[in-house]
This record gives C-alpha cells, sequence and structure tokens, in this order.
C-alpha cells in the first residue's frame, strides 16, 4: 500500500477544478480533507482525490450531477 501525497497544482490539474473551488468543497464537505503537511503547506492523498474523480465521473454518467 503506497500512500502517495499529491500537492494543489497537481490536485487541480487532476480535478479541473479552481484554487477556490477546491476550498469551497472541503467547506461544504464534497472534496476530501486537506493533510496539513506544515505551516504553510497542505497535500491530498491521491487515492482520495483519485476515488472522488470516478464517483464524480459514475453520477453524471447515471444522469445526476451531485
Amino acid at each position: 500500500n503506497n500512500v502517495k501525497i499529491i500537492r494543489r497544482p497537481e490536485v487541480e490539474s487532476i480535478t479541473g477544478l479552481s484554487r477556490s473551488s477546491i476550498y469551497a468543497k472541503m467547506e461544504n464537505g464534497t472534496f476530501p480533507e486537506g493533510i496539513k503537511l506544515s505551516e504553510r503547506s497542505v497535500g491530498w492523498l491521491e487515492h482520495e482525490v483519485q476515488k472522488r474523480n470516478k464517483n464524480r465521473i459514475s453520477a453524471t454518467r447515471q444522469g445526476g450531477v451531485q
């Protein structure tokens, strides 16, 4: 089990979301929580971001958008 932490620019690239959208979705519970890496940096678990993308694709393909 190799756990990879990714930083915001990669999260933006993977999801297509902007910085403000990522933080807004985190606040309303629709995006994985970040992990504080240091005083001024945050990362996300890559597998959680990928799972969120897969769920979005499934929801969209089934006709519903979350």
